[in-house]
């Protein structure tokens, strides 16, 4: 992504945003805002909210990251809540 995220942009961050994200450190980031703080040539400052696998969002970050690393979240990486079954009332 070289484009700058905007806020509800779903992103997953790894590796490839920073190293800090590497390998079982990676997330998926609900985007709440960008901010205007300096930054190297490429780079970003983020603020968002992680969210876990069942789609909720667990803590709120401020992450610093290269802008060409990141990648939008995928249904694999940040699954919505699945829906409750509906009880069904036996009608004779």
């Amino acid at each position: 992504m070289t484009e700058r995220p905007t806020p509800g942009d779903l992103l997953r961050v790894d590796g490839r945003a920073s190293v800090q994200f590497a390998g079982g450190r990676a997330l998926t980031l609900r985007v709440v805002s960008t901010s205007d703080r300096h930054a190297y040539d490429g780079w970003i400052w983020l603020t968002g909210y992680v969210i876990d696998r069942r789609g909720n969002a667990t803590a709120k970050r401020e992450l610093y990251v290269r802008l060409a690393g990141l990648r939008p979240a995928t249904s694999a990486t940040a699954r919505p809540r699945p829906a409750r079954p509906v009880a069904r009332s036996a009608a004779n």
